[in-house]
Parts: C-alpha cells; sequence; structure tokens
C-alpha cells in the first residue's frame, strides 16, 4: 500500500510538472543554447578567416597599414569577448558581444574595399577563394543568427504565456534578451566580398 501511495505522488507530481510546462522550458532552454552554439561557432569560422584575407591584401597593399592594424584590433575584440549559455541572460554580455562583431564587420568592409585600389589583388585567385569563403561565411552567420533568434522567441513566448509564466516565476526562467534591431540592420549588410568587376 505504501507503494502503490508513493507511486500516486510521484505520477502526480509528474503530470503537475509536465502541465505547467517545467519539461517545455527545459527542452527550449537546451534548444536556445543550441543555437547560440551556432551563432558562436559560424563567427569564430568568420574569426579564423580574417588573417587569411589580411596577408593576402597586406601583398599588394603595403600602404594600408591602418586598415590592418584596424582589423586586427576588431578581431582581437571579437575573440577574446565570449558569452557562455549562462551569460546568455544578461542583456548588456549580449549587446557587448553584438558591438564587437559589429566592429569586426565593419573592419572586413574596410579591408574588402581596398581591393578596388588594386586590381592585381582582384585578380589574384588566393583574394577570390577568401572573398568566396568570406560571403558563405557570412551567409551561415545570418542563418544562425536567425534560427537563434526564433528559438529565444519560442522560449519567451512560454516564459511570458500563462500558466507557464508562474512556472518560469518560481523555477527563474526569465526572458532570454535578443539581437537588437540596429544590430539586425548591421549584419544585414555583409562585407564587400565583390568579385573583381562584378557589380
Amino acid at each position: 500500500m505504501h507503494k502503490t501511495v508513493k507511486w500516486l505522488a510521484i505520477m502526480v507530481v509528474a503530470t503537475m510538472l509536465s502541465a505547467c510546462g517545467y519539461n517545455d522550458f527545459q527542452t527550449k532552454d537546451e534548444a536556445v543554447k543550441a543555437a547560440w552554439g551556432e551563432v558562436v561557432n559560424q563567427y569564430q569560422g568568420r574569426a579564423d578567416l580574417v588573417p587569411k584575407i589580411a596577408q593576402i591584401v597586406k601583398a599588394y597593399a603595403t600602404h594600408e597599414e591602418a586598415t590592418f592594424e584596424a582589423v586586427t584590433k576588431a578581431r582581437s575584440a571579437a575573440t577574446s569577448f565570449q558569452i557562455t549559455p549562462e551569460v546568455l541572460n544578461d542583456p548588456a554580455a549580449l549587446a557587448k558581444f553584438e558591438q564587437v562583431q559589429g566592429q569586426l564587420s565593419s573592419a572586413l568592409s574596410r579591408l574588402m574595399a581596398v581591393s578596388e585600389n588594386y586590381p592585381q589583388l582582384k585578380a589574384d585567385g588566393l583574394y577570390r577563394d577568401a572573398q568566396s569563403q568570406l560571403e558563405g561565411v557570412e551567409n551561415r552567420i545570418k542563418v544562425a543568427r536567425n534560427r537563434y533568434i526564433v528559438t529565444v522567441q519560442d522560449f519567451n513566448v512560454l516564459a511570458r504565456s500563462f500558466p507557464t509564466n508562474l512556472t518560469a516565476k518560481a523555477m527563474g526562467y526569465a526572458v532570454k534578451p535578443s539581437f537588437t534591431v540596429d544590430n539586425e540592420k548591421a549584419i544585414s549588410t555583409s562585407p564587400d566580398v565583390d568579385f573583381g568587376g562584378k557589380k
């Protein structure tokens, strides 16, 4: 009899947890972490590509020292500022992450624009290959960011909806910050990866 009561109590608790959205929070929280991991991976892929592009450009554009310095500084800031999934609930940390990645985007745009002044650079096969790789990684960044935005939205809807908002309060599930509108505008304009002469 005692075992039966114990199992009934466990079943009741499990049913209550399921009904209040506890399991949904676990699932959606893990989805947000996974989506964030992909965002970080794609940004890291871009950062890994920067030295290769800079080296190729430097071989032709030796007088662009200020541009190379800006790219190096922006890359250093972007790679040294990391956000773990646990810190993702901090809007200030996410804003700082956006800021350093935006600075790297701007520096990369300036670096790619340098090629307009060096026809031989634009014709270099290694440079064109690097442009293609950069274009690919920028597209993957957009996809990863969009996926992250959607998963955060799903989590936040659950956290704000009744009755699961009561569970969110009780369990400490705060609404998660996402990328800002201003940053979305910036990311929608990829660095200039024009293929020599193509307009």
